[in-house]
């Protein structure tokens, strides 16, 4: 009784988190599909975070693979999902340029390769480790 009573307030907390974020203004109502969609950060560890062009983006191919853009590099892994919104990312790999923005970069690397569930709400995406919101991702 006391883990889901935590569990729903901790979900709660997660949604509120997502509908302050100031991307909210530009929210489509329709869902945007996990699978297939362009995703672009938007919010890193409770940060408002802007990125230039294709940079910090990701895409997920709805058959195991991911590919992506940090800062400069390339980004690749191999990811399992559940119904329920388990999400578990394996093998991340990227190239290996060195550009402005690497800090970033590793922290966008492991928001993803961290992540244990996903929610989608509109057009956002939310990355969570073990409940905690890591990252906020909006469909390009």
């Amino acid at each position: 009784m006391k883990n889901s009573i935590k569990t729903a307030a901790l979900a709660a907390l997660v949604m509120l988190t997502a509908a302050c974020c100031p991307c909210r203004k530009h929210a489509k109502s329709a869902s945007a599909p996990f699978a297939g969609t362009a995703w672009q950060l938007v919010q890193l560890d409770g940060r408002a975070f802007e990125a230039e062009g294709d940079q910090f983006t990701v895409v997920f191919d709805g058959k195991g693979s991911l590919s992506g853009e940090g800062a400069c590099n390339r980004l690749m892994a191999s990811y399992e999902t559940s119904e329920t919104g388990a999400l578990k990312i394996d093998r991340m790999a990227s190239t290996r340029m060195a550009c402005p923005g690497m800090d970033e970069e590793t922290r966008f690397a492991e928001a993803l390769s961290e992540a244990t569930h996903y929610r989608i709400d509109g057009d956002m995406l939310m990355l969570l480790r073990d409940g905690e919101l890591r990252a906020v991702l909006q469909a390009r």
